[in-house]
């Protein structure tokens, strides 16, 4: 699995419709009012790598194995979802299990689209729901907190640790900023983490853009683009239109000209897909064989034995080593044997530290 997003936003604003185009089913209904989607719907996809297919071509495997992106069209929320209104409970439990959230943000004018707030106005729509997430995790806070103190009074060191934090977090939410502002030490994040901060999620803004403005954008994106850059966000532009249409073709050369016509040199997907492995500061690692080349992901700066681990568990307790070629020597000296004879096969242990395109053999022992 590379990971795990969730694709929130208003109704209506094309949250389903770009979960069927990039997952290539029709698991999501989409229609035209609001709620369609009451049921989280999971989908997930093959990650394109063009190294992948090279590393493949040269081992002679019999397949290839790409890494897993998984979405979740999580229902569309209104204002009072913190308290229950719309679906609002259900959104709310269904988007803490998600690694990062996919906002999806209406960058279109259709009258015969309705709205749920009137107009189209894509920083509005941020806002109404950010603010909804942000009062859940104040309430969520302020439930736990007066527990907590009673116990660091009383001497509880770990309580005291917790308290002080959600006290910082509490203070962040209360002057209108989300969660993932608050400045956290190596320390404390693991602590952190176990707050399930709705707000403390990395987040990717979607604009879904008419056909005509998919390549260049429109003035609603250019706007949630300054928003993305002033909090750090990632941006992507896409007209689920279009991706629907591509969805539909299976021939890869009418894929290329059809998105030539639209002035377009990739599928919003793809783009999708870069963003989100930049916003969770993902890479991939390759395992090859005459079976199969498979790619896996791991986070950025991971040692070895949780490489290993992303394929066995039981690799990762028992690793002993892993004997590593980097993709570039892999390539250009033929595979396997070639890197070897060139000695550019490495004995790397516990303490290496996984770097992008690596090709991996773990030796373990349980």
């Amino acid at each position: 699995m590379g990971f795990n997003c969730g694709i929130v936003g208003l109704p209506n604003v094309g949250k389903s419709t770009l979960f069927n185009a990039l997952t290539a089913t029709q698991a999501a209904e989409a229609a035209n009012f609001p709620f369609c989607t009451k049921e989280p719907n999971v989908g997930r996809v093959s990650v394109p790598d063009p190294r992948q297919d090279k590393l493949a071509e040269i081992a002679k495997s019999q397949k290839v194995i790409p890494t897993q992106l998984e979405f979740v069209d999580i229902a569309g929320l209104i204002r009072g979802a913190s308290k229950g209104e719309g679906l609002g409970n259900q959104f709310l439990a269904n988007i803490r299990e998600v690694d990062a959230i996919v906002h999806v943000l209406r960058c279109f004018e259709d009258d015969d689209i309705t709205h749920v707030e009137g107009s189209v106005d894509p920083l509005r729509d941020a806002e109404v729901v950010e603010t909804e997430l942000m009062l859940a995790d104040m309430e969520s806070l302020e439930r736990q907190l007066t527990s907590l103190q009673k116990k660091a009074k009383g001497g509880d060191k770990d309580s005291k640790i917790k308290a002080d934090l959600m006290e910082r977090a509490l203070k962040v939410l209360q002057d209108g900023k989300p969660a993932r502002v608050v400045e956290v030490s190596d320390e404390e994040r693991p602590v952190f983490k176990q707050f399930m901060l709705l707000t403390a999620k990395p987040v990717l803004y979607v604009c879904n853009v008419e056909e005509a403005s998919a390549a260049t954008g429109n003035a609603f994106s250019a706007k949630v683009a300054e928003k993305a850059k002033a909090e750090n966000a990632e941006v992507v532009v896409i007209s689920a239109a279009i991706e629907s249409e591509v969805a539909q073709l299976t021939d890869p050369a009418e894929k290329a000209e059809f998105l030539e016509s639209m002035g377009l040199e990739e599928t919003g997907l793809n783009k999708l897909i870069r963003a989100g492995f930049k916003l969770l500061d993902l890479i991939t690692f390759f395992t090859v064989g005459p079976k199969e080349t498979r790619a896996w992901t791991v986070r950025r700066n991971a040692k070895a034995p949780e490489a290993a681990g992303v394929i066995h568990t039981d690799f990762e307790r028992g690793f002993i080593r892993a004997e590593t070629i980097d993709y570039t020597s892999y390539v250009t000296l033929g595979g396997e044997q070639g890197a070897k004879d060139a000695g550019k096969m490495r004995q790397e242990g516990k303490e290496y530290v996984v770097q992008d395109g690596d090709i991996f053999h773990f030796r373990f022992n349980v």
